[in-house]
């Protein structure tokens, strides 16, 4: 039902998890998909080849404005325009407030904030040309409630989600939607070392009142809807994906 022929979609992050699962749906919706990824070649390749000719990898640091603008105007020109952007690249660490660096504290924000501005500054001089555009931001409950521990990545994804209603009124007039999709605990490789406590990732899928720890692919799923047309008039969405065990918006 879902077709997005003659669209041209970026995905950060797009050799493992979460952005993997985007890359081979919106392929399956016969975008043309161009992903990043830093170190994971042997999956980009992968990827590609899974894929064809319609799929590309690009290497690319989230801490480079040049590479960022680099990469989405070598996708625009090989590709034949931009009209989607799905940003899910960012990390996830440790941070007891008084322990934390300010390196570390830094580094962590211009990996999933800063990146996101650049990345939404690069795209859009193309959409607002073709007067048609759609922004997904990949954020996180966490940047809604809060995560002790975690408040620098909490903050990080607090930020994207201001950012994400800040340009759904801002690039509205030029037929650009953005939205975001906040996904709870996914079963990914980025949570691997959580998950190796059985009993702890036993507690976590009992907390969720739908019974199960999301895939990659539930995440995906959303994700494609609010690029389609199905989704033309929702503009400045949050959009939980958790199962149910945090209910805010």
């Amino acid at each position: 039902m879902i077709d997005l022929s003659n669209k041209v979609t970026i995905i950060t992050g797009g050799s493992r998890g979460i952005g993997e699962a985007c890359v081979r749906m919106f392929s399956k919706a016969n975008s043309k998909v161009a992903f990043t990824y830093k170190k994971s070649k042997a999956h980009s390749d992968k990827l590609e080849n899974d894929l064809g000719k319609n799929v590309k990898g690009f290497r690319v640091d989230m801490e480079s404005e040049k590479e960022i603008f680099e990469m989405v105007d070598k996708t625009a020109a090989e590709f034949g325009g931009m009209n989607i952007l799905v940003h899910n690249a960012g990390i996830w660490n440790d941070g007891a407030l008084d322990k934390m660096t300010l390196e570390h504290w830094n580094e962590l924000i211009r990996i999933n904030l800063t990146s996101t501005f650049l990345f939404c500054k690069a795209v859009t001089p193309y959409m607002k040309k073709n007067n048609f555009g759609r922004i997904i931001l990949i954020t996180s409950t966490a940047g809604q409630r809060g995560e002790a521990f975690h408040s620098h990545y909490a903050a990080s994804k607090g930020g994207m989600i201001s950012f994400t209603k800040s340009l759904a009124v801002e690039l509205a007039p030029y037929n650009i939607t953005v939205n975001s999709v906040a996904p709870g605990w996914v079963d990914t490789e980025m949570n691997d070392e959580v998950f190796a406590d059985a009993e702890y990732r036993e507690s976590i899928r009992k907390g969720i009142p739908v019974g199960r720890i999301a895939s990659a692919e539930d995440v995906a799923g959303p994700t494609l809807f609010l690029a389609s047309d199905l989704a033309r008039h929702i503009n400045g969405e949050i959009l939980n994906v958790n199962g149910g065990s945090v209910l805010c918006g």
